[in-house]
């Protein structure tokens, strides 16, 4: 009996100890796994997180400073983080390209400046008050029909010619009134060309603008000189009877033509004049002059930094105000003037 016993219970004990093996085998893995996982992605992370930030703070601090004495003034002042530096730097950039733009508009134009702002309703509907104006010398850009010896095209021949400019036939042109510098610059069209010692009032004029006026009425009837007579859109009549009070207009009194039209952006500059008018850059003015013409300012603009020319009170007959530089980069150019 105590041998089967025996034999039994070592065999019973053999089990035992052949699973016991497996089952603490099994609760190892099972209570070390876990453990040593977390362990490895806590030590895994920590050591990515440390190393990334070691290998940033020896990149930065391998990174010399930028020092005028180690890398001369031009690569200084192009690389330095100073913050005064940086400033200037914003600021010359934007100088240069309102530099470029405008010498751009320049070589197109041909004339300086290539902008003017309307600052009257005298060519409404074609123009508004507040529109930037495009010009042009007068002998760029000549149309078909042009008057002999000049580039400009006036209503009669672009009529026939199929000239057109802002709505009606015939070129828009800048002018000074008898030919003057004092008086305020006008932009008007065109209307016909007369030669020294014309009627013009007889042989030219539209009866529907000229009325039943003759020639004796008129001042500037018979022309004494040759050129352009001009009249403003919406103006009721000629600018040599009643408009802008100016002479026949020749062809050297004509200081371009108006191409393209841009609204409202001439508005900022008005803005600014009629704030700060009078503080900046007067020109020279004579005794007596004061037209209901209007006004000329003329003005470079470049990101903030404006200088401006004259400005004048605001009148019936196209008048304008110039604006150089064109367009402020960074900034609106300050255009200001004095009153005549």
């Amino acid at each position: 009996m105590s041998g089967p016993h025996s034999d039994d219970s070592r065999s019973s004990g053999s089990d035992s100890d052949e699973s016991d093996p497996d089952d603490t085998v099994a609760g190892e893995s099972g209570s070390e796994r876990p453990g040593s996982s977390r362990t490895d992605d806590e030590r895994t992370g920590s050591g990515t997180v440390d190393t990334d930030s070691a290998r940033a703070a020896t990149d930065e601090s391998d990174e010399p400073d930028v020092t005028i004495e180690d890398d001369g003034l031009l690569r200084w002042f192009v690389r330095t983080d100073d913050g005064t530096v940086v400033l200037v730097r914003d600021v010359l950039s934007s100088v240069a390209l309102v530099a470029v733009i405008g010498l751009l508009l320049f070589g197109i134009s041909g004339i300086w400046p290539p902008l003017v702002a309307v600052e009257s309703g005298s060519m409404e509907p074609n123009m508004q008050r507040g529109d930037l104006i495009f010009v042009v010398a007068d002998d760029r850009f000549v149309g078909d029909g042009a008057t002999e010896g000049t580039g400009v095209v006036t209503l009669e021949n672009g009529q026939n010619a199929g000239h057109e400019k802002f709505g009606q036939s015939g070129d828009v042109i800048i002018f000074k009134p008898d030919g003057s510098d004092y008086h305020t610059p006008i932009i008007h069209r065109a209307h016909f060309w007369v030669e020294d010692g014309e009627n013009w009032v007889e042989t030219k004029a539209d009866e529907d603008i000229i009325g039943g006026s003759t020639c004796e009425e008129v001042p500037t009837c018979p022309a004494e000189r040759d050129g352009f007579v001009t009249k403003g859109d919406d103006n009721s009549g000629y600018d040599q009877y009643g408009g802008a009070r100016t002479d026949v207009v020749q062809p050297d009194w004509i200081t371009g033509k108006a191409m393209v039209r841009v609204p409202w952006l001439g508005h900022v500059r008005l803005v600014f004049d009629s704030l700060l008018g009078g503080l900046v850059a007067p020109i020279p003015t004579a005794p007596g002059i004061g037209s209901p013409t209007g006004a000329i300012g003329t003005g470079l603009e470049a990101g903030g930094v404006g200088l401006a020319g004259a400005t004048g009170n605001v009148g019936t007959a196209g008048t304008i105000g110039f604006i150089g530089g064109s367009i402020g980069v960074g900034g609106i150019g300050v255009a200001a003037g004095r009153r005549l």
